[in-house]
């Protein structure tokens, strides 16, 4: 692989403040900086920031849209799994599929207004992607948006060891891939395995 050759790699991670796994994508920003190797990294936590979040009314499946598209145009996507993320269901109350066109959703921002009632009229066929419309969390959509892609998937848990049990029903086919980001220095020192995560994005 051609260090030269810059690679956008999108990360999806359970950004609960207390309970998530924001150090982990703290350290892969840290090493980003880092001049020998040309990663662009974009976080699910700067796509719901930065995007369509921004209008009060924004609506679960218009972040879902907007991770597809960011996906799209990733070469690789990194899933972080914590000791949480298994039970974490943010993004799986919609209820368009069965509720029909009328029915109550819920705005992401969750605003002063409360539930609101759906604002299509009708859904449009998703194509090569996953539909946007679903009930789905937020992670198993871009777990499965990024399985439809066919894009390199790297699962890291946020641990020193495999952790199996921490991974969600649909992505145990990669139980024999996925692997521990932190390695001990001694001293109780921990630290990102650098090397592990070069290897699987393909710079060694």
């Amino acid at each position: 692989m051609d260090i030269n050759e810059s690679k956008r790699v999108y990360i999806s991670a359970d950004y609960d403040e207390e309970n998530g796994d924001r150090d982990v994508v703290d350290e892969l920003h840290k090493w980003a900086e880092d001049k020998r190797y040309k990663v662009n990294y974009v976080d699910t936590a700067q796509v719901v920031s930065d995007s369509v979040s921004n209008d009060q009314d924004c609506r679960p499946c218009e972040l879902k849209n907007e991770f597809n598209k960011q996906i799209n145009i990733s070469s690789i996507v990194i899933f972080i799994i914590g000791d949480k993320t298994r039970t974490r269901t943010a993004g799986n109350l919609c209820r368009r599929l069965n509720g029909g066109e009328h029915c109550d959703c819920t705005p992401y921002k969750q605003n002063s207004q409360g539930t609101s009632k759906c604002k299509y009229d009708k859904t449009s066929e998703p194509y090569d992607d996953i539909g946007n419309i679903n009930e789905f969390s937020y992670l198993q959509h871009e777990f499965c948006q990024a399985k439809k892609r066919k894009k390199d998937i790297i699962i890291i848990y946020n641990s020193l060891n495999n952790q199996p049990s921490w991974l969600p029903a649909y992505m145990k086919e990669y139980e024999s891939e996925a692997f521990p980001f932190w390695i001990n220095k001694g001293e109780s020192k921990n630290v990102g395995n650098y090397q592990r995560i070069k290897k699987a994005l393909g710079y060694d």
